[in-house]
């Protein structure tokens, strides 16, 4: 099972390229458009879901004051770019993201809550970044709903998963493993 799921994450990790989320700025604007957003990167689906998986290991109010600093900064990091704030180095931040938060849940980390949702704000400052940057001024409001939500979600289902798998156990280890090779890949790429 391992080498299939390893087969398959190289797979898509060769087929997809860091940024390929990034829709056509002219495109954005609508709920629906953030809504799939984060459904379409390699990229944002590992790391979202790192998140949930993350904080279902960690346990206690991390599983929800995690998931919820990523969405909140996220959106921090949306509004600073349609602001004009520059911020260097975001595409190699959001790929170290998905490499240290799929690290962080194979390892098995537990950092105090606090701390976990200072390390996941700092990456979803980047992500939230790369979107408001693409998107120009244009039905900002509604995008930015639409993948909050979808953000939330995934990082829900990673929560979902985490507990089902057993938190700390070795399946979520594995995915976490799985995870940051993806980013590795994604890296490569």
């Amino acid at each position: 099972m391992l080498k299939r799921l390893l087969l398959s994450l190289a797979a898509l990790g060769g087929a997809t390229a860091p940024a390929f989320a990034h829709l056509d700025p002219a495109e954005h604007g609508s709920l629906l458009a953030g809504v799939s957003h984060p459904l379409f990167g390699a990229d944002h689906i590992l790391v979202m879901i790192a998140v949930g998986l993350w904080a279902a290991q960690i346990g206690g109010r991390a599983l929800w004051i995690v998931p919820t600093a990523f969405v909140g900064t996220m959106l921090v990091g949306f509004a600073l770019a349609l602001s004009g704030v520059s911020l260097p180095f975001v595409e190699p931040a959001i790929l170290a993201s998905v490499v240290a938060l799929g690290l962080l849940v194979a390892l098995a980390v537990r950092l105090p809550t606090a701390l976990s949702a200072f390390v996941v704000g700092l990456f979803a400052l980047f992500h939230g970044y790369a979107h408001g940057g693409e998107l120009g001024g244009a039905g900002a409001a509604s995008f930015a709903i639409g993948f909050a939500l979808s953000t939330a979600a995934l990082h829900g289902a990673g929560l979902l998963l985490g507990r089902a798998l057993g938190g700390a156990g070795l399946l979520p280890r594995l995915l976490g493993g799985a995870t940051a090779l993806g980013g590795l890949l994604l890296i490569a790429g």
